[in-house]
């Protein structure tokens, strides 16, 4: 496995390519609007995975470039950032990276398989490996992440918002405990359980840890940051808060308003727990209706989701773009809504699909 901070030689990088004005208006404002719980002329639109897997134009690069290459030289994470908002005109661009760069920073290396999914160089067993993960000095080891978040800044030029992130240090650590991806996850859980004081400093560490990470991000010019509890619906509600949601409340916290935070926890029916974690916007998985969430979350908290994303891949246009339009009906009164999927892009999306949802927002009125 390639050291974190070892030489990243790769082929040359293609040349960014210009990013066009979207035509249906000023994208960053009308993003920053809605994080912010004001009136906007539309509901933003952007998607969790828009960046790579479906588009031809990241497939390209694939066929040159590793995905560790893709997010470790700052041109190549640009281009793959940008792709979706210029091919789709969307109202933010996110960056293009994975939550597990922080264990990685961490002295947790990681790879992908051809195959899909993905494996940490050692998975963390004991106390002893806790202890000796490092949760100082991360942002230092992830500067490439700044150099792409410097680049991206420079090639929007204001055009659309640009978004960081973070995974959860609940999600990461079952990442870690399993030693990457599993069928079943339950290291975490039962250490939880079973070992509250582990846990707890292994959450502790990975809250310093995503903490910095994501000042870093703001430092660089992000205009906001998605916090992903993608395996928060993993915790029976009861446990969720001590588990999962008092670590994003801390980090929330310690974020001290330097720019608006969305908190995706997928499968979460905490709500209580949820609201206390001080976001701006709550993300919505397609497994609940949005109507519902709005009723059970506080007013003075964003929304944003939450369409099915099996609909891009097996539904017609039409249908795409009338539930689209169900869905922006559902929130037209409420101040605080940024469309996007209940999960991420599936590869097997279809363009003409993300063609008539980006149509079905930016022609809605």
């Amino acid at each position: 496995m390639q050291d974190l901070m070892a030489d990243t030689t790769i082929q040359t990088a293609p040349a960014v390519k210009p990013l066009q004005a979207a035509a249906n208006g000023p994208c960053r404002e009308r993003m920053l609007n809605a994080l912010n719980l004001l009136p906007v002329d539309r509901p933003p639109v952007w998607l969790m995975r828009q960046a790579g897997r479906c588009l031809p134009e990241y497939r390209a690069l694939r066929e040159k470039h590793s995905f560790l290459e893709l997010i470790r030289a700052p041109e190549l994470a640009c281009e793959v950032t940008l792709q979706p908002v210029r091919r789709f005109g969307f109202d933010a661009a996110i960056l293009f990276s994975d939550i597990l760069v922080v264990p990685e920073a961490m002295g947790q290396g990681f790879r992908f398989h051809d195959g899909g999914g993905v494996e940490m160089e050692s998975a963390v067993r004991d106390m002893a490996d806790i202890q000796g993960l490092r949760a100082d000095s991360v942002a230092e080891r992830l500067e490439y992440v700044a150099g792409a978040l410097e680049m991206i800044k420079r090639e929007l030029d204001g055009r659309a918002a640009l978004l960081g992130f973070a995974g959860s240090p609940w999600t990461l650590a079952n990442f870690m405990l399993e030693g990457g991806s599993a069928k079943r996850f339950g290291k975490a859980k039962e250490l939880f359980k079973q070992d509250r004081r582990a846990y707890n400093l292994l959450a502790g560490k990975l809250t310093s840890a995503v903490t910095e990470f994501l000042q870093m991000q703001i430092s660089r010019g992000v205009d906001a940051v998605q916090i992903f509890d993608s395996l928060g619906g993993e915790l029976p509600a009861e446990d969720f808060e001590a588990a999962s949601g008092q670590w994003m409340e801390m980090i929330v916290a310690r974020l001290n308003g330097r720019a608006p935070v969305i908190v995706y926890s997928k499968g979460t029916r905490a709500w209580n727990a949820l609201s206390k974690t001080g976001a701006n916007v709550i993300g919505i998985d397609h497994g609940i209706a949005l109507a519902e969430a709005e009723r059970r979350l506080p007013r003075d908290m964003g929304l944003q989701g939450n369409l099915d994303p099996a609909l891009l891949s097996e539904a017609e246009p039409a249908t795409v773009a009338a539930e689209t339009r169900r869905l922006l009906e559902q929130m037209r009164d409420r101040n605080g809504y940024i469309f996007n999927l209940g999960h991420g892009v599936p590869p097997s999306a279809r363009m003409e699909n993300l063609e008539a949802l980006a149509a079905a927002i930016q022609n809605f009125a």
